[in-house]
């Protein structure tokens, strides 16, 4: 947590971080076998395989023909974008926006690029913190869709007031909803 702001999300940053743990557990006596096997790791969870989720890639196969469909996430540019062109998903979005953080500012400024009113713009994701309610703050719409694995940072037990918001248990039921 104390190095989001100088390495920002993803798995690079995570590398550096356990590099850095490592040097201080072993009070500055870090093998460099042992940092190429943090190295090692690291790449390992670069070249992971994309899994889609259940469902996904024909939910989003039916919005694209009602939707313009958009990618906001955070993160590793270089990384982000490898997962997204390796997932095969890419063909069903129109734009794709990869941001270093996803605070109101930056929602108000993809809107702004996208030429899309707040009353205009659904988000779809599984954080409260990142997709949920800054969109909300800004005057927009959100559905929540959890995920059992979320990373501590993005957990909020914040109740989140019903308006423009709606929680879903998966996106099969995005379907009934926006068609």
């Amino acid at each position: 947590m104390n190095n989001l702001s100088l390495y920002g999300y993803g798995v690079k940053g995570f590398i550096l971080c356990m590099i850095e743990t490592a040097s201080r557990i072993s009070a500055g006596q870090l093998s460099l076998k042992t940092a190429n096997k943090i190295i090692e790791i690291g790449q390992d969870l670069l070249r992971m395989p994309i899994e889609l989720l259940d469902g996904v890639e024909d939910t989003l196969a039916q919005l694209n023909k009602n939707y313009k469909l958009i990618v906001a996430t955070k993160g590793d540019l270089l990384d982000q974008e490898r997962k997204l062109n390796n997932s095969g998903l890419q063909k069903y979005f129109h734009h794709v926006e990869i941001m270093s953080n996803k605070k109101n500012n930056d929602y108000l400024k993809l809107m702004s690029k996208l030429e899309c009113e707040a009353g205009d713009f659904l988000m779809i994701g599984n954080s409260i913190n990142s997709d949920i309610l800054p969109v909300l703050e800004v005057g927009a719409q959100a559905i929540h869709v959890p995920y059992h694995i979320t990373w501590e940072h993005e957990k909020n037990d914040e109740k989140v007031k019903p308006n423009n918001f709606l929680q879903i248990e998966s996106l099969a039921q995005l379907l009934p909803i926006l068609l």
